[in-house]
Parts: C-alpha cells; structure tokens; sequence
C-alpha cells in the first residue's frame, strides 16, 4: 500500500464476487451506524468527503462512498473507512471534523509504514484527550418565522443537536392564524412535498403551545411584534434569535430584537440594508467581529461566491455576468394576479419570469476585489427548488477544460470551502438530483465550456437546502460554536 494507486491493490479478505462484495460492504456499512452516532454524541462529527455523516442510512452510506470513486478516481471503500472509524471510536477524542474519507484515500497512496491505528492517531494527534465540549452551556436559539427556510432551519439544528450541547431550539414565534394553528404548523413540520418527511418525531402539547421534537421541547410563542415578548419568561436568556420573515432588514427595524430580554444576538436570512454586514459563511468571517445583528445574504450570493473566490485568487476574474435560473418563490403568484413587482404577478406555475436579482452588486460587498466587474439577472422558471447558476467569466489568462474543472475538484474536495463547494462530474444529472444538497453551489464540470480565457461555468444550488445549511454554519460562529477540522487541509492539498 505505497504509492501505487489504490484499486490496484489486492484485498484477499474481500468476497470476488460482485454480490458477495456488495454484503460485504453493507455488512460494514451497518457496524458504522452505531460508531458514528455514538462519536457524534461526543461532539466528533464524521464526514466523507465533507458529507455528513450522521444520520444517514446504510444506502446512503454505501452511495456516498461510491460518489467518492466516480469523482476522485480511486477506489475508497467501506471497507477502508471501517478501519478509520474503528481506530477513532477507541481514542478519547475532543469536539472536531474528522474527515474519514480524507484520512482512508492518505492512508492508500501512502501509509507511511504505520499500521492503519497509528496513521489515523497521527492525523488526528491534537484532539486525543481533549474529550468534552466547545459551550459551557447550551446556546439557546429562537426562530422568528416559520415558513419555508424556519422549517428546514429547525430540522437542521434539531438534527444537529449532538449531545445536547450545541445549538438548542428553544422557541418558535409566529402569528396565530387560526384555531388548530399549532396542529398545522405542526404538520407542516412532519411533512414538506420538496424535502420529504423529516426524520424524527414530532410531538403536539396544544394547551401548553409546545412542540416535542426528537425530545427536544420548544416553546411556540404567539406575537405580532418582536416588542411584545419577554423572552426571559420562558426562561430563554442570551438566546441567538434568528429572524427568517425578511420584514425587518435595517438596525432599526431588526434592533427591536435586540432590545427584548432574553435575546442578545441576531442574525437575518435575506441581504441586509444600511451598512449590516452580509457573511457568506465560510468567505468572509473574518469580518465578524462581536456584531449583535449579521445578514446571510442571499441563496444566490451564497452559491455563487465562493466558486467566484477561489477562481479569481487563482486566474484573477477580469469580467462576467451571472445569470440566476430559480425556482419560483412565494413572492410570486400561482395564477396571474396583481404584484407590486414587474412580471411577478404572471403565473409561476405557468411562466419563465425575468427578473432582477441583488446578487452581482452583493458579490462586491462580500468580495469588494470584484466590485465593477460583474453583472447579474435573474430567470424565475416553474419548479419548486433547486436553482442554477450560470457564470459567464473571463479570466487573466487562458485555460483548458481540463484544468479549470481539475483546480474545481480540488478546492470542492481538499481545501476550507469543500462545505461551500460542491462538485460533479456526471453528465446526466438534472436539478432535482440537488435536492437535500448540504453545498452552497456545486459544479456541474460536465457543462464547463472554455474558450481561451472565456469560460462559462455551471453552478447548481438547493436555495432552500443549502442555504440554510450556510445559515447553520453562520449561527455557530456567531456564537463561538466553531469546530476544527481534521486531517489539517493545507497539509492534505
């Protein structure tokens, strides 16, 4: 196990057969699950190739590891990250990413002449004994809405509460609608016709306006302004409040958060105004610097700045246009019907709609190196998610096909942006293959077209999925929950 390239390897433990390697496989995949959950139970999440591993099925497993083979060209398996999980699963290990699948493919080109035990204690040394957690107590957290994005937003920190003590929803504020309101939201939570039923239980205490998720015991409070709630009252202090109605974008109008008890940061899911920093989680967090309200900017501008980031660093961007091709959204109409904006009152069902989009003028905000040299727009077409990206660029210098989607691979799978990028190289994918995709934006390298230093560049995006994961890695840093990552990238590039 040199550095020769692993499928050329002979594995005499492994079944010859195609069927008998396959239940092999599973059989390993299955032993994982209860490694896997319990590791995450001690603040160590296990990723493949960035993929979250954590409740994931078999299946899913199995098909993580195969996407793995198709785009690095080598032959990862089951049975090396077995080995992985089982040398981890026996060290006292402190709150990190760990990056199975990074660790198995070092090990195959070259293992050093250490045995499978001291290679993963090697790339992993710094976090071995330091077991506990990165809080002192729970962060509370409250959602301020509960449509589309506070949904999945609550999915998302309900299944990313770890041992408990991460991120911790405590409270849901909305506006009563009807009787039966807390049967419906309910409902809605269980139940989503994009993203599919969430994973878990979801309990109804009416009397007492409380919803029980996974165990998880959150308070629905009913308001009509952030200036009626003491959050203190149901015991929330210090809370992170995350507010995804959009009605509030300035300091003034989202300040009124701050001024209520129990709430001492705010973060919003839409572009901000009046001068309210907008982060792209994982581009510029360095920004952050003790602010009280922050913005995440747009899904676009989510999914198209960090692949903007990493080509101008290498090939300097010189000029471009992006242009949006989006699911329709609730701002607009289900039949033609009056709307203060041009063309959105048309149809969403029925029409391709051409409209504006902030999110050229918010690259510069995020990436000010680029100010003056991008334009934008925006094409709403008649699906529910998934949105594309097309980037019509010209760089510094010529570039072939190879290369531009060769350097694409490399930063989705080994640099600090593989959360933010994502990459595929199959020629038969189509955008509902994207949905439940974790990445900001993922490459579509089997549409990149280059001609000279002009390229166009395919970029697909979950903007409801993946931007709120974006949205869940902006919250942890705002509140100190910010994990390590393992094996260290700048030594793995």
């Amino acid at each position: 196990m040199k550095k020769e390239q692993p499928d050329k390897r002979i594995r005499p433990e492994l079944p010859k057969d195609p069927f008998g390697d396959f239940q092999y496989r599973q059989a390993l995949a299955e032993e994982m699950l209860p490694m896997i959950g319990r590791i995450y139970r001690d603040n160590v999440h296990l990723l493949l190739y960035g993929k979250p591993l954590v409740n994931l099925s078999v299946s899913e497993i199995m098909n993580a590891h195969r996407f793995v083979r198709e785009t690095e060209n080598n032959e990862l398996s089951e049975f090396e990250t077995y080995q992985v999980i089982v040398a981890l699963s026996e060290l006292e290990l402190g709150p990190a990413e760990v990056d199975i699948g990074i660790i198995a493919a070092a090990y195959l080109f070259e293992d050093k002449g250490l045995s499978i035990d001291d290679f993963v204690k090697e790339a992993v040394n710094d976090l071995i004994g330091t077991k506990g957690s990165i809080l002192e107590t729970a962060q509370d957290v409250v959602l301020y809405g509960f449509g589309r994005i506070g949904r999945l937003l609550t999915r998302m920190l309900i299944e990313d509460s770890g041992g408990g003590d991460n991120l911790r929803l405590r409270a849901i504020v909305v506006r009563k609608a009807v009787e039966g309101d807390l049967i419906k939201r309910a409902n809605l939570m269980r139940t989503d016709s994009v993203h599919g039923p969430f994973k878990g239980t979801v309990r109804v205490i009416e009397e007492e306006d409380k919803l029980i998720i996974n165990g998880n015991e959150v308070k629905v409070i009913y308001a009509s302004n952030p200036s009626d709630i003491d959050y203190t009252d149901y015991g929330i202090n210090n809370a992170l409040l995350i507010d995804n109605t959009g009605v509030w974008r300035n300091e003034e109008g989202l300040g009124t958060h701050l001024a209520c008890k129990g709430v001492s940061k705010v973060l919003l899911t839409a572009p901000t105004k009046d001068g309210i920093k907008n982060i792209v989680h994982g581009i510029n967090n360095e920004i952050i610097d003790n602010d009280d309200i922050l913005g995440a900017a747009s899904c676009t501008t989510n999914a198209i700045v960090p692949t903007l980031k990493v080509l101008n660093d290498e090939f300097n961007i010189l000029a471009g246009h992006i242009e949006s091709v989006h699911s329709y959204t609730n701002d607009q109409n289900l039949i033609d019907n009056f709307h203060k904006k041009e063309r959105r009152g048309r149809s969403a069902a029925l029409n391709m709609v051409i409209t504006e989009t902030g999110a050229g003028k918010a690259v510069g905000q995020v990436l000010p190196e680029l100010i003056g040299k991008l334009t934008a727009n925006a094409v709403r077409v008649p699906t529910p998610n998934v949105s594309l990206a097309i980037m019509n660029l010209q760089l510094g210098r010529d570039i072939t096909v190879e290369e531009l989607n060769d350097f694409l691979r490399q930063k989705a799978f080994h640099s600090d942006l593989k959360e933010q990028i994502g990459f595929t190289n199959s020629p038969e994918v189509v955008s509902t293959d994207f949905v439940g995709d974790r990445h900001a934006g993922i490459i579509d390298s089997a549409a990149t077209i280059v001609n000279g230093d002009k390229c166009v560049l395919y970029v697909w995006y979950d903007n409801e999925y993946g931007y709120t994961a974006q949205l869940l890695g902006l919250a942890k840093e705002m509140v100190g929950l910010t994990y390590q990552r393992y094996p260290n990238f700048s030594e793995t590039s």
